[in-house]
């Protein structure tokens, strides 16, 4: 876990410090339960229930899809370690046309198609070994519908945007950029 991970707080970073917990602890039976939600996020399996419900903020029903899909995902590629969004993610998956295609097909997405686009962007980072940042996907999941789209603008600003640097801190010099951008944007 990232420093910056550390420091996060609230019910949505209380619940993916959860699932990179189970992750931690190799618990298979709850990895396989959180699975078992894929595709089922509208009407998940009581197994996947009695490991989110306890997490759902109770005041915010309309973000519960969401905590669903996540556990969902998690179950799937519970692997740590992702720095920056889904843009970074898709970046870092190289810029062939198959990943392109599937990158602009999310970023299109309607909120009822993200989990079927989102399986399949989550199951091509990890045939590819790259890592996704559980705590930023769940956040942006939670703002998808606003209507400046932000969610989006974000995403494709990481993954088309250009490398001004190699060596070992490109990645840091990466996400700082946007991140400034943002800030100075109000975003």
């Amino acid at each position: 876990m990232t420093d910056d991970q550390e420091t996060r707080q609230g019910p949505h970073a209380r619940f993916v410090s959860f699932l990179l917990g189970l992750a931690g602890r190799e618990d298979r039976g709850a990895l396989a339960a959180l699975r078992r939600g894929l595709g089922k996020e509208s009407a998940p399996p009581a197994e996947m229930l009695r490991l989110v419900v306890p997490h759902l903020p109770p005041d915010r029903p309309w973000e519960h899809r969401w905590y669903y899909t996540v556990g969902a995902l998690f179950g799937l590629y519970p692997h740590s370690g992702g720095r920056g969004n889904l843009g970074d993610t898709f970046h870092r998956l190289g810029d062939h046309e198959s990943a392109q295609k599937r990158f602009i097909a999310l970023l299109d997405a309607h909120p009822d198609d993200l989990p079927y686009r989102l399986r399949q962007a989550v199951a091509l980072a990890k045939s590819n070994d790259v890592p996704v940042n559980w705590f930023q996907l769940l956040d942006d999941l939670l703002h998808w519908r606003t209507e400046s789209r932000y969610v989006q603008q974000r995403w494709a600003r990481r993954y088309w945007a250009p490398q001004k640097e190699k060596g070992p801190n490109a990645d840091e010099a990466r996400e700082a950029a946007p991140a400034a951008a943002d800030s100075e944007k109000g975003a």
